[in-house]
């Protein structure tokens, strides 16, 4: 074996971080620093490859693929595009050119376009003038204000299925090559079965939980149910108890509702869609809609709204549900004849709006404040003061956050809380 078939072999049994020997172990041609990029391509892989097997948050390993994507390719712009497995569509998941609102309904056709002949034939492709390629789609480019000149896509490809497909966009230098095409491929492979675990993790975790939330109410019934057969029970008591399985039902009906709803966010596949709307007028709905609890309570409801939010650009449904939400529980967790305050305003520069709902109940301990938005967290002086699943709170602020914005609490024990959040003013054209 000649000296430099040792060193080229030695390059990859040396067991450390480094790729390649020393300088003087390479050939000493045109091709040398060729040889170097491609090992330190093949090194920062492998730096990447470890982040990927250790990410579990399906959100943050999404947003790890795409930044390695334009790092590995040397490229402006990256995107994931994962297969709906109800209805087959390939939606954008994660992109480093579009706001994460703004991916919502974005769909990409399987036919007539090129992340679609890349799924379908589970092959990649350089494209290396788009404006020349009867498949590209500029639906896309002309929505989120992008142009793109250039593509390399590679199917994510799981067990010999293509789930979804990666993009690279606008080579930052020349063309893409087969290089690229190479180390993307590789990436998109171990990428797929970072994507496939990090579901699987959430789903199994999220079922643990479930079936743990769930037995509180399903021994309630049995035990209820039991009660009602024995004969010798009176009238008035099996009422009581009847009341009780209506009750615990009814809780049971919610928690599917919340637990269906923080699946769907964990694994991204909850549909968001943005539109121009009435921000007074959804807070007055909301309102109307807790007011007869509200007044059961003896509570009374003061707004404060900002009467120019009138076309803010968000999704109107998923931040009704957030309201409706820090309602409910301004109701629930409040005083007898204490006070709920909505308030809209202006905020950060006329750069966003906030949104927040004071009362006049117990408050938050200090050190559950820090808890309060994970999931199944309720606080601890409050057990059986209210009911619920303890998710309303942290499917509310991963919405808010989806949609651009974030949620906060302020609150003082024997005084009250504010729940408040935000959202962009940017594309509302206020």
């Amino acid at each position: 074996m000649n000296e430099r078939m040792f060193c080229f072999r030695w390059m990859w049994l040396k067991p450390c971080r480094k790729l390649w020997p020393p300088p003087e172990c390479l050939w000493m041609n045109d091709s040398n620093s060729h040889l170097t990029l491609k090992l330190s391509r093949l090194e920062r892989l492998m730096d990447i490859s470890q982040t990927l097997v250790s990410t579990l948050d399906h959100h943050k390993l999404l947003r790890e693929i795409i930044q390695a994507a334009i790092e590995l390719t040397h490229c402006e712009a990256a995107s994931i595009m994962l297969a709906d497995p109800q209805t087959g569509e390939l939606r954008f998941e994660a992109t480093t050119n579009i706001e994460s609102a703004q991916m919502e309904g974005l769909v990409i056709p399987i036919d007539n376009s090129i992340a679609g002949w890349i799924f379908t034939n589970a092959q990649p492709l350089i494209v290396p003038d788009t404006s020349q390629d009867p498949r590209w789609n500029r639906n896309v480019d002309s929505r989120v204000a992008f142009v793109t000149r250039s593509i390399l896509g590679v199917p994510l490809i799981n067990r010999g299925k293509a789930i979804g497909v990666l993009q690279a966009l606008n080579k930052t230098s020349g063309d893409f090559t087969e290089d690229d095409t190479n180390i993307l491929a590789t990436l998109a492979a171990q990428a797929a079965v970072a994507i496939i675990n990090a579901r699987l993790f959430q789903q199994s975790d999220l079922i643990s939980e479930i079936v743990h939330e769930l037995r509180q109410p399903l021994g309630a019934i049995m035990a209820t149910t039991g009660l009602l057969s024995r004969a010798e029970l009176p009238e008035n008591k099996k009422a009581m108890l009847i009341q009780t399985i209506q009750r615990e039902t009814d809780r049971l009906n919610t928690m599917a509702t919340d637990f269906l709803d923080m699946a769907r966010l964990e694994s991204g596949r909850m549909r968001f869609r943005k539109e121009p709307f009435n921000l007074p007028e959804l807070v007055n709905e909301c309102v109307e809609i807790v007011r007869p609890q509200a007044a059961a309570r003896g509570l009374t409801i003061h707004l404060e709204l900002d009467p120019s939010l009138t076309g803010l650009n968000s999704d109107r449904g998923k931040l009704k549900q957030v309201l409706l939400n820090l309602l409910t529980n301004a109701v629930k967790y409040n005083k007898e004849h204490g006070h709920i305050t909505i308030s809209t305003r202006r905020a950060a520069e006329e750069m966003e709006c906030r949104v927040s709902v004071t009362d006049t109940g117990k408050g938050i301990p200090p050190e559950s404040l820090a808890q309060i938005f994970q999931k199944f967290y309720r606080v601890p002086d409050s057990e059986g003061y209210a009911t619920g699943t303890g998710l309303g709170l942290s499917i509310a602020k991963k919405m808010v956050e989806v949609l651009g914005g974030e949620m906060k609490v302020e609150s003082q024990v024997g005084q009250g809380s504010t729940f408040w959040f935000t959202q962009p003013l940017e594309a509302s054209k206020q």
